[in-house]
């Protein structure tokens, strides 16, 4: 079965667009959710979705924001639809990952989003060693202690 989802974060923002593009893709089924933030994980109509998904059936969405506002969610989502034999298409980037070059454009995408987390943890470490280096305190400060007693209930 061919699914469409869409997303509208605020309530006056409207799904139609989403779904007359779904519908013109052939989807027989639309999961609507509206006035719901891309970066919630938790979305009901998601959650339904997910549930009847089964083997050879297809997940389509207008656009990539629409399924998820993070990239590694993303991964993550399509990640699993890939072990259930779910396929996913993406209308405006013309990905489809029943085909070779939609699993290869989704795979590069992936690769890129570990590379940018790891930078971010290199730099992280970087920038921690660096204060440590400059004789910055890192982590909670000590505890104030008044006639002898934490003032923070310990």
């Amino acid at each position: 079965m061919r699914y469409g989802y869409a997303r509208v974060s605020t309530a006056d923002q409207k799904v139609q667009l989403q779904c007359d593009a779904l519908e013109g893709a052939g989807c027989q089924r639309i999961f609507k959710d509206e006035g719901v933030s891309g970066a919630v994980i938790e979305r009901p109509a998601l959650g339904q979705l997910l549930t009847l998904l089964q083997r050879g059936d297809q997940v389509v969405v207008w656009r990539l924001d629409r399924l998820g506002r993070s990239l590694s969610h993303l991964i993550e989502l399509v990640a699993d639809f890939g072990i259930r034999g779910v396929h996913f298409v993406s209308l405006n980037e013309a990905i489809d990952t029943s085909t070779a070059g939609g699993r290869l454009v989704f795979h590069m995408m992936g690769a890129l989003a570990e590379f940018e987390r790891c930078l971010i943890a290199e730099r992280t470490r970087a920038g921690l060693a660096a204060a440590k280096a400059r004789g910055t305190h890192l982590g909670r400060p000590g505890s104030l202690r008044v006639n002898g007693r934490s003032t923070r209930g310990g």
